[in-house]
């Protein structure tokens, strides 16, 4: 007889109800079971969940920031066994294609995703009692850092991807982090432990500027209270060396774009939806800056991330405003929905 599990299951748009499935089993080879124990919510599973991301499959389970316990492994597993406390990364990678070979393993082109956005191949997520993956997602959680700490490792190291990896921030560099909600909070606090000079954080909400500052911010701005460009460019007379942009709304980007100086690096970030907007094209050669992005993650980042946390240098549990049992999952929706809340956390286990 086939044992059953809690799971939070998104049947339609704005209806996500908690209901009992069939366990998962690791029955293929490389393949985990694992006891969840923490789930971040991403901002991208609420919008899936609320309809504003629209590329979902029904019935579908999300959460993609697990971290938890190995319940059960499948054949060929070796590096993990029963018990063992792990942090899950959400995309599994085949390892063989051109971009797998090349480090750029969050373009393999048979990636899967669990719980999360992005591939094809959508995989239940961890907004559940168990969840099944494969051993290559898997990481041996350091005993220093809670489940809960843990469970951030996915954001975390798409933050240490954008801020370190792509736009390449050096020490003693002026950084400017565009909306601090959760994912912009965890890219200023990467900043600020690489060595940024001054940080800035941009934000609307007094709620979340208050939250930079406490972790970090050497300024706050808010453009609905004043002109944002002026009164960065009072802080750092010469214009930011680093903007990263983690809000998600379209003006978000066009501040960025006005913030711009000779050389400045861009990072568009937090935007995920297909909105459009302008650069003049002489002012952007002459300006010479270089725009990157940051898309999932991959194995070096999540790496780094874990040596962030374990080291002492970035704290997740900072940022953690909400816990709720998987039971209480539609309360964590409505809480998702308010502005004066920071990551919400779920605990299925």
């Amino acid at each position: 007889m086939t044992a059953n599990m809690l799971a939070a299951v998104l049947h339609d748009f704005n209806d996500l109800r908690v209901e009992e499935v069939p366990r998962p089993v690791p029955g293929e080879f490389g393949q985990v079971l694992v006891q969840i124990k923490s789930c971040g919510f991403c901002a991208t599973d609420y919008k899936a969940i609320r309809g504003i991301r629209r590329n979902v499959n029904f019935p579908f389970i999300p959460g993609h920031e697990p971290s938890g316990i190995v319940a059960a492994i499948g054949p060929g597993v070796t590096n993990f066994k029963e018990g063992d406390e792990v942090i899950v990364q959400p995309s599994g990678f085949c390892g063989h294609c051109k971009y797998c070979r090349s480090g750029r393993h969050q373009y393999c082109t048979t990636a899967f995703t669990t719980g999360g956005d992005g591939p094809v191949d959508v995989r239940p997520g961890a907004f559940a009692e168990y969840m099944v993956t494969l051993d290559s997602c898997l990481y041996h959680k350091p005993k220093n850092l809670s489940f809960n700490a843990a469970c951030l490792t996915e954001p975390l190291s798409g933050a240490w991807k954008g801020v370190i990896q792509y736009s390449e921030m050096m020490l003693a560099e002026d950084v400017v982090v565009i909306g601090v909600g959760s994912i912009g909070l965890l890219c200023m606090m990467v900043a600020k432990a690489a060595g940024a000079a001054r940080l800035i954080a941009i934000d609307t909400s007094e709620y979340a500027g208050r939250q930079a500052l406490a972790l970090g911010a050497t300024h706050v701005v808010n453009p609905v209270k004043e002109d944002a460009v002026k009164r960065v460019y009072e802080i750092i007379p010469d214009g930011p060396d680093v903007i990263v942009e983690a809000a998600g709304p379209i003006e978000a980007v066009k501040l960025m774009v006005a913030l711009r100086r000779r050389g400045t690096r861009w990072n568009l970030f937090g935007i995920t939806t297909p909105e459009t907007f302008e650069l003049e094209g002489g002012l952007t050669h002459f300006l010479e800056g270089r725009m990157d992005a940051s898309f999932g993650t991959n194995p070096l980042a999540m790496t780094q991330s874990i040596r962030l946390m374990e080291s002492g240098l970035v704290n997740t549990e900072r940022i953690i405003s909400h816990c709720f049992p998987l039971e209480k999952i539609a309360e964590a929706v409505e809480v998702m929905g308010q502005p004066d809340r920071n990551k919400i956390i779920i605990n299925p286990a």
